[in-house]
């Protein structure tokens, strides 16, 4: 099993890459820090490639994903970078931060399947992953730019997975909640249900393989997300805003 990971040298990527090498799987692993990429290749069972470039760079991500592909059919990509940074429209000056957070949330990860689906397509298999998140079934106070990202995330999934429906490809789109990364560690609000990167990467295994549509981890946040698309939008807004906002321009990746 040949499998290409964005976000790989830390977080939710870093746990999945984990996960995989245990079960044998040969990765390409990419992110921003070389170091980081080539410590965990080290400490993996197996052979994988490493690459260490910015996923905004869509030309540098593209050859990444050539260079994986020389090495042989790849069976599942999962687009898992993705940042966190508190916005406020108010402040004009927020704008580029915007930008950055829709760039690599929702379109570097268009950029990370565009160079696997024509070859899966001749293959008539393979199986695309993205990482959305809870926070795009409601706005999060402080996070206008991560929870639209996050909702767009969703909705461009779910596109992509009508338009190759006639396929024998599988899209997958996984929501965590509330798990125990770097882009969490600092949110000044009380967290329900947090969980530890690995138990999110067992249970995403197991939705990535049975080719689950759409999954919340953990699933008690599943039951949270459900209720907040029902609940009416002055009660919503009533209880968000007293929950605590993320602080403005504070990033984490």
């Amino acid at each position: 099993m040949r499998i290409f990971i964005t976000g790989a040298s830390s977080g939710l990527g870093k746990a999945l890459a984990t996960a995989y090498a245990k079960q044998g799987a040969s990765l390409g692993l990419l992110g921003r820090n070389t170091g980081a990429l080539e410590e965990l290749a080290a400490s993996l069972p197996g052979q994988h490639r490493v690459y260490a470039l910015d996923i905004l760079n869509r030309s540098a991500l593209h050859e990444a994903a050539r260079d994986f592909l020389a090495q042989g059919p790849v069976d599942i990509v999962i687009a898992c970078a993705g940042i966190s940074i508190g916005t406020l429209t108010e402040y004009e000056e927020d704008f580029v931060q915007f930008q950055k957070v829709i760039n690599t949330n929702l379109l570097a990860m268009v950029a990370t399947f565009e160079p696997f689906i024509k070859s899966m397509k001749a293959r008539d298999s393979g199986t695309l992953v993205g990482i959305s998140s809870v926070a795009g079934v409601r706005g999060l106070p402080g996070s206008s730019a991560y929870s639209a990202s996050k909702a767009a995330t969703t909705t461009y999934l779910e596109s992509l997975r009508v338009d190759l429906h006639n396929t024998r490809l599988k899209v997958v789109t996984i929501a965590p909640g509330f798990i125990d990364t770097p882009m969490t560690q600092h949110n000044p609000y009380k967290m329900p249900f947090l969980m530890q990167p690995e138990d999110f990467a067992d249970a995403a295994l197991k939705a990535i393989d049975k080719g689950c549509s759409y999954t919340v981890i953990p699933w008690q946040m599943g039951v949270v997300a459900k209720l907040l698309k029902w609940i009416p939008n002055p009660v919503y807004d009533y209880f968000a805003f007293k929950s605590g906002r993320k602080p403005r321009n504070g990033s984490l990746s």
